[in-house]
């Protein structure tokens, strides 16, 4: 198993309030492995170790108990040094939004996940109601 050396100051990748690092990023682009992906849509899959959210885009997941037991595996794959990325079409939104849950299972309070998100990932992050709805529903 890989650790996370060289991931911090990387495109995408952030450093969850329990001090792991995760990549942001869109399906599509090209990019250095990772030892773990959530997929949060449709599109091809990497050739590491991944999972795939039901999730339509602009929207929530489809089955919340599955997305969050994909966020907690994201998690604790993180906590023990494994290179965690989360991935949509755009990157943004439903990326963002599983950042900002990430980061709520972390510790950080759900009613400052969505600034978080923003401030240390992408301005847009979380792009919908919905979207800022499910976050603020995340258990701890």
């Amino acid at each position: 198993m890989d650790k996370v050396t060289g991931w911090d100051g990387s495109a995408g990748v952030v450093v969850l309030p329990g001090g792991s690092a995760v990549r942001g990023r869109r399906i599509g682009d090209p990019a250095s492995p990772a030892d773990f992906a959530l997929l949060l849509a449709p599109g091809p899959a990497p050739a590491w170790a991944h999972r795939r959210i039901r999730w339509p885009d602009f929207w929530v997941p489809l089955d919340r108990a599955d997305a969050l037991d994909a966020l907690r595996e994201a998690l604790r794959r993180s906590h023990a040094g494994e290179r965690v990325e989360a991935a949509c079409l755009g990157g943004i939104g439903r990326t963002g939004t599983a950042l900002a849950a990430l980061a709520v299972l972390d510790g950080l309070p759900a009613d400052r996940a969505v600034s978080w998100v923003r401030e240390h990932y992408h301005p847009r992050a979380v792009e919908t109601a919905w979207q800022r709805r499910w976050v603020r529903r995340v258990p701890h």
